[in-house]
């Protein structure tokens, strides 16, 4: 399985050179011995009691147990390969949030994806089942029955390799248990590829498993004495100056949020001068207020939208929309806006059950939450979801039924993988990741559209536009999902309460989705105080710093440079700061977990 992956991902192996991936066969081996010895444990049981005892029952158990684990461990395998080039990372437990809702699963897979998933795990089975003959097929013909001469060596070699397959299992007799630390050899330019490659499929998601299914993160956190976190994170959101950039004319305008999924800032020339893929957007920034270092808070699409609107940082393995008992403790932005008269919409192009978007707005009190089934049914549509033109236009039509004030949001798809969306025209972007570079391209052109026929509206010149995207997204110029610029992504704000001599401004301080709240509030002269974790961006006083998870770790960014922290391997997957520098930041971001997660558990 191995092999096929590398074939299948030749591209990003190419990346980080077939000589480094090479090793992975070196690198790996003690790490698969340990998976094949954690699952030849349960097997090995059954083998020795039906050899022992001659049951038919026991032989049939045998066979039901190998069968599951090849299953199992194929499906994981063929799983991996396939999603590997739109996800960037191992299969880990947060499949199950994906899992939850299969139809979406359905709708996102391709048929290349499904072609391919198939024939790997075909020829995953039909290895298992040639080396599953070879090995018991004698034993499997034998007509079972108590045989002493078989059971009492049968039960001697148990006695004798058990403790040997619990060494292996282990990864040998040193203290500490082995992780999948062991498998990482790589610390290159595209390093995860190589040490993705290395660390076995199936320990891997096992691991992962357990952590995601469990909200109890005290063994793989960071520790320090708390009066020193509180300490530390209440000064992370301390300013010097009390003194803001005031952008807006009007502190009560309509605010309306266009939720871009999956834009990254690495495919924007405003941001990071890629040209040709979002001109519209580029232009548009001449017009209001762009925050050019500002990240995502995650990589998935409910982390996205739940910090955007409730200001509190996601955190590793944790999503918050899914954790309905916690989420409903915090507050959302548009209730409070809710307490000044503002009426409150969302919509989706998709299903909102994914990842529990939907009921987390519900249960936050949005007057009215819509997605794919409230859209009428004589429109075309996608694999995932409805084109972003038709979105606008359902988007329009609510905002135009609407008493002001209001807060009105809407969630694009058509840059989401299987990235649906009109193909009328010829696709313009050429080279990797042109599929989503082109989907790009068409939503910028409908993102344009949809902005000049607001125009038109009485209730535009009161209205402030907030474009920010939900999460980052692999584009030629940043694959790797480790790195803290994978997580950078656009936020603008703009329309005609924008003060003209503010209209063009860039604001340089580091911040995050959480940070939104805050930032807002502080134009419209709402007291923020039950955002502690957003800081207002538009004060020159705010420190530049932010926090986004990674798969299976956490990344700090400021200033200085920025590094990500993987919780199973226990050590810096990237990072480019000074040695000095990286001992001051790690402190920062330990306390600042230290105290996010004390504070989520006690919710």
């Amino acid at each position: 399985m191995r092999v096929l992956f590398i074939a299948h991902n030749a591209g990003k192996v190419s990346d980080a050179g077939w000589g480094e991936v090479s090793k992975a066969f070196f690198y790996s081996f003690r790490l698969d011995l340990t998976t094949a010895a954690i699952l030849s444990l349960l097997p090995f049981i059954v083998y020795t009691l039906w050899k022992t005892s001659g049951s038919s029952v026991l032989k049939t158990v045998f066979k039901v147990v190998l069968a599951f684990f090849v299953i199992v461990i194929v499906l994981l395998s063929a799983g991996e390969i396939n999603v590997y080039p739109e996800w960037n990372h191992k299969l880990s437990g947060r499949v199950f949030t994906h899992l939850a809702n299969p139809d979406e699963v359905g709708r996102t897979a391709s048929w290349k994806m499904v072609f391919w998933f198939s024939l790997y795990a075909i020829l995953g089975l039909l290895s298992a089942q040639f080396i599953h003959k070879k090995l018991f097929q004698k034993d499997l013909n034998e007509e079972p029955k108590r045989n002493w001469a078989v059971a009492i060596p049968t039960l001697l070699v148990f006695l004798l390799l058990t403790p040997i397959l619990i060494i292996l299992a282990r990864g040998g007799l040193q203290p500490i248990p082995i992780n999948i630390d062991a498998a990482y050899y790589s610390s290159g330019k595209n390093s995860s590829v190589a040490n993705d490659i290395s660390v076995n499929t199936t320990y891997n998601f096992a691991k992962s498993y357990l952590l995601h299914n469990r909200n109890n993160l005290d063994d793989v956190f960071p520790k320090m004495d708390y009066n020193k976190a509180v300490s530390i994170k209440n000064n992370l959101y301390s300013t010097e100056v009390d003194t803001l950039n005031q952008i807006l004319s009007n502190n009560r305008p309509n605010i309306v949020f266009v939720v871009l999924e999956g834009w990254s800032a690495n495919a924007m020339k405003s941001l990071t001068y890629v040209e040709g893929v979002t001109p519209y957007f580029d232009k548009l920034t001449k017009q209001g207020v762009l925050f050019s270092k500002f990240y995502a808070n995650g990589g998935t699409s409910e982390i996205g939208n739940g910090t955007i609107f409730g200001g509190f940082p996601a955190l590793p393995e944790i999503s918050m929309s899914m954790q309905p008992g916690k989420h409903r403790k915090l507050p959302s932005m548009n209730e409070d806006l809710k307490k000044l008269g503002y009426y409150s919409g969302y919509v989706f192009s998709g299903d909102l059950k994914y990842g529990n978007i939907g009921s987390f707005f519900i249960d936050h009190g949005f007057d009215k939450v819509e997605d794919e089934n409230d859209f009428p049914k004589d429109i075309e549509r996608g694999r995932l979801n409805y084109y972003d033109e038709d979105l606008y236009k359902y988007f329009l039509k609510n905002i135009n039924s609407t008493k002001e004030p209001f807060l009105q949001a809407a969630f694009t798809g058509s840059t989401h993988s299987p990235y649906d969306y009109p193909k009328r025209k010829n696709q313009t972007y050429k080279g990797r990741e042109q599929e989503y570079m082109n989907s790009m391209i068409y939503a910028d052109e409908e993102l344009h559209k949809f902005l000049q026929k607001c125009k038109k509206e009485k209730w535009y010149k009161n209205t402030l536009f907030v474009l920010v995207s939900d999460h980052g997204h692999t584009t030629p110029e940043q694959n790797d999902p480790n790195q803290g610029s994978y997580f950078h992504i656009p936020l603008l704000m703009f329309g005609e309460v924008i003060k003209p001599e503010m209209r063009g401004q860039k604001i340089d301080i580091i911040g995050g989705q959480n940070d939104i709240v805050a930032t807002l509030f502080g134009q419209m002269k709402i007291d923020a105080s039950n955002y502690p974790w957003s800081k207002n961006l538009l004060n020159p006083g705010s420190k530049s710093f932010a926090l986004h998870t990674v798969n299976r770790g956490y990344g700090w960014i400021s200033e200085e440079g920025n590094f990500s922290y993987n919780l199973d391997v226990k050590r810096h997957l990237d990072q480019n700061y000074s040695p000095e520098d990286l001992k001051k930041q790690s402190v920062l971001c330990r306390a600042y977990l230290v105290e996010l997660y004390r504070q989520f558990k006690v919710l």
